[in-house]
């Protein structure tokens, strides 16, 4: 992506930062870019893991003669599986989700107040969409 430098500073420098925060650099936007890249893969992987974990669960679940703990295990394995796959979708699709917010320049915006979220908290949490006031209220409630 060498011939994009000039795209890459002009969407650093619009991007929303707090007050008492340096605008977001070429640098620094390459690097939470990279790590949202990065994560998308691993979890991509991670999803196609499960999913086969899953199907030789299910392929295994025959329990022709099977005692009631086996059978209890297996459906305890493939549930849990079916779960880590699931969060690994979500997490996907925040990524996903993130790195079209760099792209649109809405990145670094709170999703429910419209203030910065924080370049520090981006950096940290690069899937972050809510600033930490928010983000306390949620919890809250």
């Amino acid at each position: 992506m060498a011939g994009n430098s000039k795209v890459e500073a002009a969407e650093a420098a619009v991007l929303v930062v707090r007050e008492d925060e340096d605008p977001w650099s070429e640098d620094e936007l390459t690097e939470v870019r990279e790590q949202l890249n990065s994560d998308a893969t691993r979890l991509r992987q991670e999803i196609a893991d499960a999913e086969a974990d899953i199907a030789d669960l299910l392929r295994s679940g025959d329990s022709g003669g099977e005692d009631q703990a086996d059978t209890g295990t297996k459906t305890f394995e493939r549930e849990h599986e079916m779960s880590l796959a699931a969060s690994h979708r979500d997490m996907l699709i925040q990524t996903e989700r993130a790195l079209g917010r760099i792209e649109n320049g809405t990145y670094g915006i709170c999703e429910s107040c419209g203030n910065p979220i924080g370049k520090a908290r981006l950096q940290a949490f690069p899937r972050a969409t809510l600033c930490m006031t928010c983000k306390q209220r949620q919890e809250r409630r």
